[in-house]
């Protein structure tokens, strides 16, 4: 189990590839942002985007799985306070691999709650060319160890 005192500043969580195939895309796009790029290859290569492409939501989406594999699912996490920014870089078509990793910039006890400490993040994807596609900073409450909080 990871506390707020094992993400040091500097620590890197790197993410394992994740394939973007055209069936997710899709589902995604009907579910939850059915515009014809998101839906269809033909009006996808027919956009600036170049082809059938993930919504920035799935992006972001695929984005926070991989943070919940590398290092997430693991932890004594509280959530999270917001994110600072999204920044859909490039965009992510059927096909792509991504991968990625998540970036430890700062970490502080909370001031008004001692039993969590806040640690923000930058968290960065890439596709199979090494090209960015997605940068986003954040922060996420955990549990203290020191503070004899238990998972």
């Amino acid at each position: 189990m990871l506390y707020f005192e094992d993400f040091t500043l500097g620590r890197r969580f790197g993410y394992r590839p994740k394939a973007v195939r055209p069936a997710d895309i899709v589902a995604f796009a009907s579910d939850f942002d059915p515009q014809p790029m998101h839906l269809d290859e033909e009006a996808g290569r027919r956009s600036i985007l170049g082809g059938l492409s993930a919504s920035g939501w799935h992006t972001s989406a695929i984005g926070m799985r991989m943070m919940i594999d590398a290092f997430l699912g693991r932890s004594a996490s509280q959530g999270s306070p917001g994110i600072d920014f999204m920044d859909w870089k490039k965009p992510v078509l059927a096909g792509d691999v991504l991968s990625g990793f998540s970036l430890v910039m700062e970490s502080r006890p909370s001031t008004s709650r001692p039993g969590i400490g806040f640690v923000k993040f930058r968290n960065e994807l890439t596709n199979q060319s090494g090209e960015t596609v997605a940068v986003s900073e954040g922060s996420i409450m955990f549990r203290r160890r020191d503070r004899g909080m238990r998972p």
